[in-house]
C-alpha cells in the first residue's frame, strides 16, 4: 500500500502535496479566462454577455460530476485506509460508469433546453442566439467535462495529483491555442470560442479514461464492478455539498443576471461576468486545497489517526487564513488592469466593472473557510453537514441578500451581496466546528 497519505504532514510536505490540485484547478479557471478575454474584444460585449447568461445552466449540469467526484473520492481514500484496495477499485469503477451514463443523459436534455432556459433568464434577439449556439455546442462535451471533475479528485486519491495537473494543463493549453485560432485568426466568432472549450474539455475528460482503465502505477484501476446501490446513494450524499453548491450557484448566477438585466442591460451581465471570471481564479486555489487535502482526511479518519486529523484542521486554518488577505490586496491591486484587459474598449463598462470589482473582492475575506469548512466534513462522510454549509452560503443566505440588498443599495447591494452571504454562513461553520470536534477528534 502506497504510504503518502499516511505520513505526517509538516506544513512543505502538506503544501508540496496539495500544490498540484491547487494549480490545477487555477489553471482550469484561467483557460475559461481566456474564453472570454478573446469573445469579448474579439466578438463584442454582446456575444461576451451571452456566454455569462447561459454558463450558469450549463454549470448547473455539471454538478453531477462534481459530486460524484468529491462524494466517491471520499468513499475510495476511506476505503484504502482501512486496507481493502479490490473494495476501493470497485467502488472507483462504479462511481466512473455511473457519471459517463448520467453525463450522455443530461447532454441530451440541455440541447433541449437551452432556448426555452435562455429566454427565461430574459435573454431576446442576437443575446438570445448566441446564447442558444454557444449552449448547444457545449453540450457535445458535457459528459467529458464531468469526467474532468470526478477525475480531479481521483487523480489526489490515486496518489497522482502531478499527473492530474498534467491532462488538465495540456487540456487548457488546447483550449487557449484554439481560441487564438478559431476567433482571433479564422474569425470564427461566438462558435470557435465553444468548439474549443468542447476540443479541450474532450482531452481532460477521456485521457483519464485511458490511464486507469489499463495498468499503471497509482492505487487505482478501472475495471469490472456491480450495481451497489448503497456505496451510490452514500457518494451522493457524501458529495451532496458539492451538487448544493454548484446547483446554487446556477440559481443564484441567473438571478444576479435577471437584477443586473434590470439595472443595467447587457453592461451589467458583462461586468459581473469579468468579475466572476476572476473570482473563478481566486477561489479555485481554495477549492484546490480542499480538494487535494481530502483524500489525507479520509485516510486518517478511515484509519482511526487522530493526531493527523488535528494537525491537518489546524495548519489548513492557518493556511486559509493566510491566503484570505493576500487574495483581498491583491484584488484591490488588479481591479484597475483587471477592467481594462477585459473591457476597455467601453469606458462607462470599464467603470463599472472596476467599481463593482472593488466591493465584492471583500468575499476573498471570508469565503475560503466555508469552503474548507464543506470540503472537511465531506472528508470525513458527514455530507449532513457539509450540505448543509453549502446550502446555506450558495443558495439560502445569497438568493435573501440578492433579493433584499439591491432595494436598500442599489447597484452597489448587489455587489456586496455575495459577502454578506459567506459573512452568515461563516457563522455556521465555524459552530460545527467547535461542536463536532469531540465526534471526529480533529
Amino acid at each position: 500500500m502506497d504510504t503518502k497519505l499516511a505520513q505526517h504532514f509538516t506544513y512543505g510536505k502538506l503544501l508540496k502535496f496539495v500544490f498540484p490540485s491547487i494549480v490545477m484547478m487555477v489553471f482550469t479557471s484561467i483557460y475559461g479566462v481566456v474564453d472570454g478575454l478573446f469573445v469579448s474584444n474579439f466578438v463584442g460585449k454582446t456575444a461576451f454577455a451571452s456566454i455569462n447568461l447561459i454558463m450558469p445552466f450549463i454549470m448547473g449540469l455539471t454538478a453531477l460530476g462534481f459530486m460524484m467526484g468529491t462524494g466517491g473520492s471520499a468513499i475510495v481514500a476511506k476505503t484504502l485506509g482501512e486496507g481493502k484496495p479490490e473494495k476501493a477499485n470497485e467502488y472507483f469503477s462504479l462511481i466512473v460508469y455511473t457519471t459517463i451514463i448520467g453525463g450522455l443523459i443530461l447532454s441530451i436534455l440541455g440541447m433541449f433546453l437551452v432556448r426555452p432556459v435562455s429566454i427565461l433568464l430574459g435573454a431576446e434577439g442576437e443575446l438570445l442566439e448566441n446564447c442558444v449556439l454557444y449552449g448547444r455546442i457545449t453540450f457535445i462535451s458535457l459528459t467529458a467535462f464531468m469526467l474532468q471533475n470526478v477525475f480531479q479528485s481521483f487523480f489526489v486519491t490515486a496518489t497522482k495529483p502531478k499527473l492530474g495537473l498534467a491532462v488538465i494543463v495540456s487540456a487548457g493549453v488546447t483550449n487557449m491555442v484554439l481560441d487564438y485560432l478559431f476567433i482571433a485568426v479564422l474569425g470564427f466568432g461566438l462558435a470557435g470560442a465553444a468548439i474549443a472549450t468542447v476540443c479541450g474539455e474532450f482531452i481532460g475528460g477521456l485521457f483519464p479514461i485511458f490511464y486507469f482503465s489499463r495498468e499503471n502505477s497509482s492505487l487505482l484501476k478501472l475495471g469490472r464492478t456491480k450495481f451497489n446501490g448503497s456505496i451510490l446513494l452514500k457518494t451522493c450524499t457524501n458529495g451532496s455539498s458539492e451538487l448544493m453548491t454548484n446547483l446554487s450557484n446556477s440559481v443564484v448566477n441567473s438571478l444576479y443576471n435577471i437584477q443586473l438585466l434590470k439595472f443595467t442591460g447587457e453592461d451589467g451581465v458583462a461586468a459581473y461576468g469579468t468579475i466572476m471570471y476572476v473570482s473563478f481564479i481566486f477561489v479555485a486555489i481554495f477549492i484546490g486545497y480542499s480538494i487535494g487535502s481530502a483524500p489525507i482526511i479520509s485516510y486518517n479518519y478511515g484509519s482511526g489517526n487522530n493526531k493527523e486529523l488535528q494537525n491537518m484542521s489546524k495548519k489548513s486554518l492557518s493556511l486559509i487564513s493566510i491566503w484570505a488577505v493576500g487574495l483581498f490586496v491583491l484584488a484591490q491591486v488588479i481591479s484597475t488592469p483587471l477592467a481594462t484587459i477585459f473591457v476597455g474598449y467601453d469606458h462607462d463598462l470599464f467603470l463599472l466593472t472596476r467599481h463593482g470589482f472593488r466591493i465584492y473582492c471583500i468575499t476573498f475575506l471570508i469565503n475560503g473557510f466555508n469552503i474548507y469548512g464543506s470540503a472537511f466534513f465531506t472528508a470525513l462522510s458527514n455530507g449532513l453537514i457539509s450540505a448543509t454549509i453549502s446550502f446555506l452560503r450558495t443558495l439560502i443566505f445569497q438568493i435573501a441578500a440578492i433579493l433584499i440588498l439591491p432595494a436598500i443599495f442599489g447597484i452597489n447591494g448587489i455587489w456586496i451581496a455575495v459577502a454578506m452571504a459567506e459573512l452568515l454562513t461563516l457563522c455556521f461553520t465555524a459552530t460545527f466546528f467547535i461542536k463536532q470536534r469531540k465526534v471526529y477528534h480533529y
